[in-house]
C-alpha cells in the first residue's frame, strides 16, 4: 500500500509538471521549452514578458482554483457522504458569483482590493449554509439536490436582475464573459488577491479529515468518538466558501470540477474520505489546469472559455453517477 501511494504521487506530481510546462508553452505565440525556462528565469525580452506577466500568473491561478475545488467537493462528499456532492450541484458558486457581480456593480471592486474577494465568499458561505440549514440533518440526496437547485436559481435570477440594473452595457459585456469562467487577462495581482483566502479554506478543510473519517460510520458513532458534528459541518461551510468564493472571484464560475476529481480519486486511494481529500485537491490542479490548455488549443475566434470545457465535461459525467446510483438503489 506505502508502494502505491508513493508511484500514485510521483504519477500526480509528474502530470502537473508536464501540464505546467505545456500551459508556460501554448497559447497565441508558442514558445519552445527553452526560451519558457529563460523567460522564467531572467524575465528579459518578449519570452520573459509573455511567461511571467500572462502565463504565469494564469497557471498559478488554474492550479490553485483547481485544487480548490477540488479539495471543495470531496470535503462536501465526505460530510455529506454522497458521491453527487458539489459545490455547483448546491448553487456555492453561483452565490459567490452574485456577491460577486453586485460588488463590481456597486464600483466597491474598484475601491478596495479585497472587496471582490470578501463578497464572493460571503455569498458561497451564505449558498453552504442555507443548504445545510434547510436540507436539514440525514437528508436524502433528493432533498440536497432539490434544495441546492432552489439556491442555484435563486443566485442565477438575483445576478441577472443587477445586470438588468446595470446602465454601463460595458460592464454587462465583462461581467457576462467573466460568468463564463477563464483565467484569460489575469495577472499576478488576482493571485496574490485570492491566494490568501484559498490557503485558509484549504487549510480549515484539511484538519477536518479526522471527522470525515468518523461519519462513514454514522454520526452518532462519529459523536461517541469526540466528533463535533455540528462544529464539522460549519468548519466545511466555511472552508468551502473560502475556496470557491476566492475562486470565483479571480475566475469566474466553473462547474464540476469538485465533482470529477474526487470521482478519480476515490478511483485510485478507495473509499475513505480523509484519504481522498489531497489526492482530489491534485487532480481537480491537474483537471483544470489541462481544461485551460485546451482551452487554448481549441481553434476559435475568440477563445474557449474554461467554465464552458469543464460543464460540457463534467455534467454528463454528474447524470452517469446520478443514474448508476439510482440503479444501485432501485425502486423507491
Amino acid at each position: 500500500m506505502t508502494h502505491r501511494r508513493g508511484a500514485l504521487a510521483a504519477l500526480a506530481a509528474a502530470a502537473l509538471l508536464a501540464l505546467a510546462a505545456l500551459s508556460l508553452s501554448v497559447g497565441a505565440a508558442p514558445l519552445p521549452l527553452a526560451e519558457v525556462w529563460d523567460g522564467l528565469a531572467r524575465g528579459e525580452g518578449v519570452s520573459g514578458l509573455i511567461v511571467r506577466d500572462i502565463r504565469l500568473p494564469r497557471l498559478l491561478l488554474s492550479l490553485s482554483v483547481g485544487a480548490s475545488l477540488g479539495l471543495s467537493g470531496a470535503a462536501m462528499q465526505g460530510l455529506l457522504r454522497n458521491p453527487l456532492a458539489e459545490p455547483a450541484v448546491f448553487g456555492a458558486p453561483q452565490a459567490a458569483a452574485l456577491g460577486a457581480v453586485t460588488v463590481l456593480h456597486l464600483g466597491f471592486a474598484h475601491a478596495a482590493s479585497w472587496a471582490l474577494p470578501a463578497s464572493a465568499v460571503a455569498g458561497a458561505l451564505a449558498s453552504v449554509g442555507a443548504l445545510f440549514a434547510l436540507a436539514g440533518r440525514g437528508a436524502g440526496v433528493v432533498a440536497l439536490i432539490l434544495v441546492g437547485l432552489a439556491l442555484s436559481s435563486l443566485a442565477g435570477a438575483a445576478t441577472s436582475l443587477v445586470l438588468n440594473l446595470s446602465k454601463n452595457p460595458f460592464a454587462v459585456t465583462e461581467i457576462v464573459f467573466w460568468l463564463m469562467g477563464s483565467f484569460e487577462d489575469r495577472s499576478i495581482r488576482h493571485v496574490v488577491m485570492a491566494a490568501p483566502f484559498m490557503g485558509a479554506g484549504a487549510a480549515l478543510l484539511l484538519a477536518q479529515a479526522r471527522g470525515y473519517r468518523a461519519l462513514t460510520l454514522g454520526e452518532e458513532t462519529a459523536q461517541s468518538l469526540g466528533v463535533s458534528v455540528a462544529r464539522l459541518r460549519g468548519a466545511t461551510a466555511l472552508g468551502v466558501a473560502l475556496c470557491v468564493g476566492a475562486g470565483v472571484a479571480v475566475s469566474g464560475a466553473i462547474s464540476f470540477v469538485g465533482l470529477a476529481a474526487p470521482f478519480l480519486a476515490r478511483a485510485l486511494v478507495g473509499g475513505d474520505p480523509a484519504r481522498a481529500l489531497v489526492p482530489s485537491a491534485l487532480i481537480g490542479a491537474a483537471l483544470l489546469t489541462g481544461a485551460d490548455v485546451a482551452a487554448r488549443l481549441i481553434p476559435a475566434t475568440f477563445e474557449i472559455k474554461v467554465g464552458v470545457l469543464t460543464a460540457l465535461i463534467g455534467a454528463p459525467l454528474f447524470l452517469w453517477l446520478a443514474w448508476t446510483r439510482r440503479a444501485g438503489e432501485g425502486p423507491a
